[in-house]
């Protein structure tokens, strides 16, 4: 396995390797579901690069970017075991450099859910993924549902700027209590984190009353929260049941539409969203 720090040290391995490349952009902490995915980027493709880089450029003011967890050894030892080609472990550096001026920004998909939550989050992920398609040249991306408002932004980039890249979204890997894998769940305490199994429990409660015929999205939204608001550790940001492509709100569910969530429980905030219509986004 090669593991590359610097841009031009990649571009040289990148060029020894095949065409078919898939990619797979991971901040690190490596658990089951991001090596779902690079499971299924080997399967696929000829060769599989992954990145691990914690992006300072999509945390705000007071969010963890300190304190998120890390372990490069861990996951360079993961990701040899199950046969990477390359990773690509940069420095701020080596990715941003000390003039960096310019931002990927997308108006209206980025403005809702997380990104009213967190200002500026998606400029920065869409600047850092762009930045590693460019440098990686992968055929495929693959993405976790975990995080689908991310996944449907980075497929609107990949469309609107006709980049050369099929981007494939890999179901969400959950806990045997349902809790969706995030490298997050390691803040939780042992209280927290028995609260926490109930953020599936309310999604899987709004996606039953879809099931038995209610087209009503506030419907499904009442559902999600009563499930929610049984568990005194959890704050609730939103409940939101919206188009699974656009991710307008909607009034009645009348196409796929994604039940999506964000709360906080003690100073972790975790996500989590279920498909209504569709296996995967």
């Amino acid at each position: 396995m090669n593991v590359s720090t610097g841009v031009e040290e990649l571009k040289a391995v990148r060029s020894r390797l095949p065409s078919d490349v898939g990619f797979v952009p991971t901040m690190g902490f490596l658990h089951e579901g991001h090596l779902s995915l690079v499971r299924r980027c080997l399967e696929e493709n000829a060769a599989a690069v992954v990145s691990l880089f914690v992006n300072p450029a999509q945390f705000g003011p007071g969010e963890d970017y300190a304190s998120y967890p890390r372990d490069a050894a861990r996951d360079l030892a993961l990701l040899e075991a199950e046969g990477v080609d390359l990773v690509f472990v940069p420095t701020e550096e080596a990715l941003y450099g000390p003039n960096h001026r310019t931002w990927v920004d997308q108006p209206g998909l980025t403005d809702r859910l997380e990104g009213a939550a967190r200002p500026g989050h998606f400029r920065g992920v869409l600047t850092v993924v762009l930045k590693l398609l460019h440098l990686a040249e992968p055929r495929r991306l693959y993405l976790g549902q975990k995080d689908a408002q991310q996944a449907v932004v980075l497929r609107r980039m990949v469309h609107d700027l006709n980049l050369p890249v099929e981007v494939i979204v890999g179901p969400t890997v959950r806990e045997a209590d349902g809790l969706a894998m995030s490298s997050r769940n390691s803040y939780l305490a042992p209280a927290e984190r028995a609260a926490a199994p109930a953020l599936f429990r309310a999604l899987s409660a709004g996606r039953a009353v879809w099931e038995r015929g209610e087209r009503d999205a506030e419907g499904v939204r009442q559902a999600v929260r009563k499930v929610l608001a049984e568990e005194p550790l959890i704050a609730v940001d939103y409940v939101s049941v919206a188009d699974a492509g656009s991710l307008d709100e909607l009034s009645r569910i009348d196409r796929p539409a994604l039940a999506s969530l964000a709360v906080s429980i003690g100073t972790t905030r975790l996500i989590d969203n279920v498909l209504l219509g569709e296996e995967t986004l």
